[in-house]
């Protein structure tokens, strides 16, 4: 019995991992300041961990890491990995960050790109496979997401409350919600326009996107919903170091 094949990808398939911040929030007071994507899971940074999640699946040509431009770790870090490279194309936003890579990886306009965040190293290779699956007939692309179990709360602002702790305002109903995921698959040259305008929009004191299907969106795109995992939870609490490492 053979095998089934996966399905062809017609154009290169580019992976991009902004990895040019610091992730303050994961560090506790007594921490050593070290951005949070070189930090150890079961011994390895977590970007090396992110970056070997994506090279799981063959169809992926290439990982584009991008860096700061005074990054001097990320080359080590991942050392001795096929089919990676590292860009210190970093800018002070994700959505420069991401459009930096995009412009620096000179794709067609047609290529796709899976923009995964570095702080995901949990990433599934089903996941990623049913994202790849569901985008290319799409044509224009989506993201991994999970439907929201929980009841969610809206917070009254308020300057009096201690820090972390807030009042209710409202229950949102948590009907047609979404978490969103990474990674973010959309044709290089549509999202490339897409964050182009964005970032224009931010010069005129709007707030840049917080990931590429924000983008994609506003250029009037409707990027499909994939579902996700549980195991592709972004680290950013300090807490969940420990939680990651506990099935690494």
């Amino acid at each position: 019995m053979s095998l089934k094949e996966p399905p062809e990808t017609p154009d290169r398939l580019i992976a991009l991992v902004p990895a040019a911040g610091v992730g303050s929030r994961a560090l506790r007071a007594h921490d050593a300041p070290i951005p949070k994507q070189y930090r150890l899971l079961a011994g390895q940074a977590m970007l090396r961990r992110t970056v070997q999640a994506l090279l799981a699946e063959v169809r992926i040509d290439e990982v584009r890491v991008s860096v700061a431009p005074e990054d001097d770790q990320a080359a080590e870090v991942l050392e001795g990995l096929p089919r990676v490279v590292c860009v210190p194309c970093g800018g002070e936003t994700r959505a420069q960050t991401v459009y930096n890579a995009l412009c620096d990886a000179q794709l067609a306009a047609q290529d796709w790109v899976l923009v995964h965040d570095a702080a995901r190293p949990g990433l599934p290779v089903e996941a990623l496979s049913r994202l790849i699956d569901a985008c290319i007939p799409n044509g224009v692309g989506g993201l991994l997401a999970l439907p929201v179990p929980d009841t969610v709360k809206r917070a009254r602002t308020s300057a009096t409350m201690p820090s972390g702790i807030a009042a209710v305002e409202t229950t949102v109903t948590r009907e047609r919600l979404w978490l969103a995921q990474t990674p973010q698959m959309f044709r290089a040259g549509l999202l490339r326009s897409a964050l182009a305008r964005s970032l224009v929009n931010a010069e005129k004191a709007e707030q840049p996107p917080t990931d590429e299907a924000q983008a994609m969106e506003a250029a009037g795109y409707a990027p499909l919903l994939v579902p996700g995992s549980g195991r592709n939870s972004k680290i950013t609490w300090p807490d969940d170091f420990e939680w990651v490492e506990s099935w690494l």
